[in-house]
């Protein structure tokens, strides 16, 4: 039978797309499903699956009490959801510090593209390279940072130690949010920031000189409302990758130390199901990060939406 040259480009599309999807069933859709089933057994990887209902997120997010007091099942799952939550404070920081460094490179100024790479290096640099590269910058005996604070605060005559950055329960989260936003900042949230930029029409401005507005009177009234969709779209971006960050500092770095203050959720997944074996509670704090955010993108867009100004200029 004779196909119609319709027929042929449909048969040639689906064969264009069959990698694709066969990658898709292979290692997202069935690993996806395989894991909420999971979620619902009990399996250490040596005996046989043991299957326990809702066992796995009762003891996840339940409570009993002890002593009269409210004790949660899982301290640490608890624990490390707050410290995921505490890392994610410098998110609006890197928007804005992401923000800034669109701003400044998008004027016409000699060696701008020299200072786009520069300001984008972090981010295609190996991770790995770069916690090695941290690590030894935050050394407590001879890194660079202490070797700064030690000598400066000998030349006006003060005698200092180094800070603990990395073993201390007080600095090790801050010392990882430091370096987030060093590797953030440059991205590809100032990539997403730039091209919005540059897609504000000039005329706009000139109108608005004509007026006698000024530059902060230009950027509130123009450009923030015209990069609005772009500021949202970062904004949820940075949310979700927040919930499934933290592993690769925490692997190399500080291991989730010191008492566990820079394990989070994604590490916590990591311990559980490589270095504990339980497979099915591991499963079980995967599929409760999920619903997490999934819940805050759905608020996000139900209520943050509201205040993108979408431009048809």
């Amino acid at each position: 039978m004779k196909l119609k040259s319709s027929e042929k480009e449909a048969i040639a599309g689906y064969l264009f797309i069959l990698p694709n999807f066969a990658g898709f069933l292979l290692f997202t859709l069935f690993p996806v499903i395989l894991s909420f089933v999971f979620s619902f057994v009990r399996w250490d990887l040596l005996s046989s699956p043991a299957f326990v209902g809702l066992n796995n997120f009762m003891k996840l997010l339940g409570f009993h009490r002890e002593a009269g007091a409210l004790v949660a099942n899982d301290p640490l799952f608890w624990k490390c959801f707050g410290n995921t939550l505490y890392l994610m404070m410098i998110i609006p920081i890197e928007i804005m510090a992401s923000l800034m460094l669109a701003l400044v490179i998008n004027q016409k100024i000699k060696g701008v593209n020299f200072f786009k790479t520069v300001f984008f290096l972090p981010t295609i640099t190996n991770g790995v390279a770069i916690c090695l590269l941290w690590y030894w910058i935050y050394n407590t005996d001879f890194g660079l940072l202490n070797s700064l604070v030690v000598n400066a605060a000998r030349s006006i005559g003060i005698h200092a130690h180094g800070i603990s950055w990395l073993t201390s329960v007080a600095w090790a989260k801050p010392s990882l949010m430091i370096m987030g936003l060093w590797i953030m900042m440059g991205g590809y949230n100032m990539i997403l920031f730039l091209a919005a930029l540059q897609g504000v029409p000039r005329e706009l401005y000139e109108a608005a000189e004509i007026d006698g507005a000024g530059s902060w009177d230009k950027f509130w009234r123009i450009t923030w409302p015209m990069i609005s969709p772009a500021t949202f779209f970062v904004a949820v971006m940075a949310i979700i990758g927040g919930f499934q960050g933290g592993f690769m500092q925490a692997y190399i770095m500080t291991g989730g130390g010191p008492e566990h203050s820079t394990t989070t959720l994604e590490y916590l997944i990591y311990n559980h199901l490589y270095s504990w074996h339980n497979v099915g509670y591991a499963a079980s704090i995967a599929w409760f990060v999920f619903v997490v955010v999934f819940l805050i993108t759905l608020l996000n867009w139900r209520f943050g939406g509201k205040l993108v100004q979408y431009s048809h200029y």
